[in-house]
């Protein structure tokens, strides 16, 4: 397994998030908070399929860190709950670059930027994460 094989799992999963992110209304009703509002069964389905080809093909592999993660991310989307599967997604790509530094992967140019691109994508699905909320909580 490589670096890009990880990468386009986390790929998959940042559209899956991207789609399920733009389907939710701006305001959630306080009822709907406690369990989150779903992600259809098929979107529900694709997920779980690209964390278990990722399951399969990491084990014995550097990689297989990175399965409790991933897991994580599933069950929070599941669920529908956005934060709970964006922050693990995030985790991994730290962890990718925490191997990077430590020596233990190779990662190429290319590589480095789709983590970057990743990144970006999940922080802009985050909420709060929005161009009219800029310079708010920093005071007068």
């Amino acid at each position: 397994m490589l670096t890009a094989d990880v990468l386009d799992t986390v790929g998959g999963l940042t559209a899956q998030l991207k789609t399920y992110a733009a389907k939710l209304p701006s305001i959630v009703h306080l009822a709907a908070v406690p369990t989150g509002i779903k992600p259809k069964f098929e979107a529900i389905e694709e997920y779980e399929n690209i964390v278990s080809r990722f399951r399969n093909q990491s084990s014995g592999t550097a990689y297989k860190g990175l399965n409790e993660s991933l897991i994580e991310s599933l069950e929070a989307f599941e669920v529908g709950k956005l934060l709970g599967s964006v922050q693990p997604l995030l985790a991994v790509l730290d962890h990718l670059e925490r191997m990077q530094r430590d020596k233990e992967i190779d990662v190429g140019r290319a590589d480095e930027k789709r983590i970057s691109e990743y990144r970006a994508v999940l922080h802009k699905i985050l909420p709060g994460n929005k161009p009219e909320l800029d310079g708010a909580g920093r005071g007068m």
